[in-house]
């Protein structure tokens, strides 16, 4: 794919990607609580071995808010942030990290990310927002509150401290977070949050220069120390592992869900196909480059990918040349980083964090879908509130407890012939009323270990209600898959019916559910003369089982089997008969429909 036309439109990509990745880069190491440059470095070498063992265009990897926040939330209470034991445990997780997501890539397990549903990645998001902006309310305030405090904890230090908010440090976060979200509304390809630092960095200057820096309180990031990523050795002792096992195992779910939902929405507009396998063993590699080359857990960037895509890029190369312009841009302008206020760094994390909130989504969910709400609100709740591995873990487990709910209560619907088609049909909005002797019904969804009894004992209130219909006719289309206990279900359920004087008929089971019927023995049980194929006239073939002495005194006229008296209307399906009727019998073996006769 790689041309002279493409060089050029990757190498422009590349230079706009790198600009925006310097002030990215240091907010988000300042969020997980790693020297700034950490961040430079997470955008270096991973992205660049990301992009090239990957499988997507336009996927740009590195440093993120949510994975930044999950780092910072699990590793604090184990060392104090920034210091080099705390350094020193984030490779070691970062090494893990990459470890399950390749192994989970070379198992072909791709589809793993599934279970991590939209709805819990919203509200962890939005949990993550809140911690991001619950971790800079002392920045942003000039307010002293303890390390590690919950967000409750920040709410309640705030309030008691608002006779000493800095106003100095509040002015320039706010100019910075109000220059932010202006440029962004006014000039939305243009790098706001650059701008904002610039702009929050010269108020901070001024306010410096007119009260006095030991006045104003404002304080600098400091110089930065980048140059080539140096190398980095994660620590490999078994105590150390223990302990970071179960974080990593959420933080590579956390991270492949967050790369590959990216990679495929841009895929979307670039009308690639996304392998998620691949895109596992890239970011897998990737995060085994960070530990060893001081960078730290990363994943795809919505921001940085979606801006890649928008400045044109064409190959993976765009994410190469933006980590070889991050480097050279750091090379020349990092001693700048010292004369980068705090506060303005503060104030572009709360414009991040605003920005983490999908309120679309969250709107949509709780209007379309309780069970999705409760999901949602569980997760937040737990983002907030526990350690950020549980919360995912919460999230998926609720998720998986709602769809084991739904498919272990399948849709059991009425079903009656369809008038005038043929091959026969059944639907439920055909209004006839049931027939006294033979019921039918559609099951929809699989007949499986879990849904075995809720089944059984709807199909056993059939008779209940009506001890005359001992006939039971399932329609099957909608059954996709039948495991061994709910062929024995069908099974017994047969047996059940010809001991009442009935039967259970099947009316067209699809070859995968049928090959299991027949594997265990239920479609012996049930009978080879009591299923039916799509096609055949299944109620013509039924009808000379039921018991004629029942249909003769039958008022409801329901199959075109049902012949009625010449003074009857021939078609009179559902029409109650006062007239006196003859019951006449066709031979069972006919698959064509019946002809009225007087």
């Amino acid at each position: 794919m790689v041309d002279r036309v493409t060089l050029r439109a990757d190498a422009i990509a590349g230079l706009t990607g790198g600009l925006v990745l310097v002030p990215q880069g240091v907010a988000f190491a300042t969020i997980a609580g790693m020297p700034p440059e950490y961040g430079l470095y997470a955008a270096m070498l991973p992205a660049v071995v990301a992009a090239l063992w990957g499988s997507s265009w336009h996927l740009v990897s590195g440093p993120t808010t949510a994975i930044s926040i999950v780092v910072f939330a699990t590793m604090s209470p184990l060392a104090e942030p920034g210091s080099p034991e705390f350094v020193g445990l984030v490779l070691t997780l970062t090494f893990l990290v990459g470890v399950f997501q390749l192994a989970l890539g070379a198992l072909r397990l791709g589809t793993l990310v599934n279970f991590v549903s939209h709805t819990v990645v919203v509200g962890f998001t939005a949990g993550a927002a809140v911690l991001i902006a619950a971790s800079q309310v002392k920045n942003f305030f000039g307010i002293e509150i303890a390390r590690g405090s919950s967000v409750w904890e920040v709410l309640r230090g705030l309030g008691r401290q608002l006779a000493d908010i800095n106003p100095y440090v509040t002015v320039v976060a706010l100019v910075t977070v109000v220059a932010s979200v202006g440029i962004r509304k006014w000039r939305p390809r243009a790098p706001h949050m650059i701008a904002a630092l610039v702009i929050g960095g010269l108020i901070a200057a001024l306010l410096n220069l007119i009260f006095g820096a030991e006045n104003t309180g404002i304080r600098s990031i400091g110089a930065l120390r980048v140059g080539l990523p140096p190398l980095s050795s994660p620590d490999f002792s078994m105590g150390t592992i223990e302990k970071l096992v179960p974080i990593a195992i959420a933080v590579a779910l956390l991270a492949l869900t967050e790369a590959v939902s990216i990679a495929r929405a841009v895929a979307l507009k670039s009308g690639q196909r996304i392998h998620g396998n691949q895109e596992f063993i890239g970011q897998g590699l990737s995060n085994l480059a960070g530990a060893f080359f001081s960078g730290y857990a990363s994943s795809g960037s919505f921001n940085r990918s979606g801006l890649n895509y928008e400045a044109g890029a064409r190959t993976p190369l765009a994410a190469v040349f933006s980590a070889v312009f991050l480097l050279l841009i750091v090379l020349f302008l990092a001693p700048l980083a010292e004369y980068l206020p705090i506060p303005a760094m503060a104030g572009v994390l709360f414009v991040v964090a605003w920005g983490l909130i999908d309120f679309h989504h969250m709107a949509e969910i709780v209007r379309v879908s309780r069970e999705e709400t409760g999901v949602l609100v569980a997760t937040l709740i737990a983002t907030l509130t526990l350690e950020l591995e549980f919360a995912i873990y919460i999230g998926v487990l609720l998720s998986l407890l709602l769809f084991l709910n739904r498919t272990a209560k399948p849709g059991i619907e009425d079903c009656k012939p369809l008038k005038g088609q043929w091959p026969p049909g059944f639907g439920n909005d055909t209004g006839l009323p049931d027939c006294p002797q033979l019921k039918i019904v559609r099951i929809n969804g699989p007949i499986f270990f879990g849904a075995a009894n809720y089944i059984a004992a709807e199909l056993q209130r059939i008779d209940e209600r009506n001890p005359m219909q001992r006939h039971l006719l399932v329609v099957g289309s909608g059954i996709n898959f039948v495991d061994l206990e709910g062929a024995q279900l069908l099974a017994q359920e047969a047996r059940r019916r010809r001991a009442l004087g009935g039967a259970l008929y099947i009316f067209y089971m699809k070859d995968e559910p049928m090959e299991m019927m027949r594997r265990c023995g239920a479609y012996g049980i049930i009978g080879a003369e009591n299923f039916f194929r799509l096609g055949e006239d299944v109620i013509g073939k039924l009808f000379p089982r039921l018991d004629a002495g029942i249909c003769s005194s039958c008022k409801v006229r329901i199959f075109k089997p049902c012949k009625v008296d010449t003074t009857v209307e021939s078609e009179a399906l559902g029409a109650p008969v006062a007239q006196p009727v003859t019951i006449v019998r066709r031979p069972a073996e006919s698959d064509a429909p019946a002809a009225l006769k007087d």
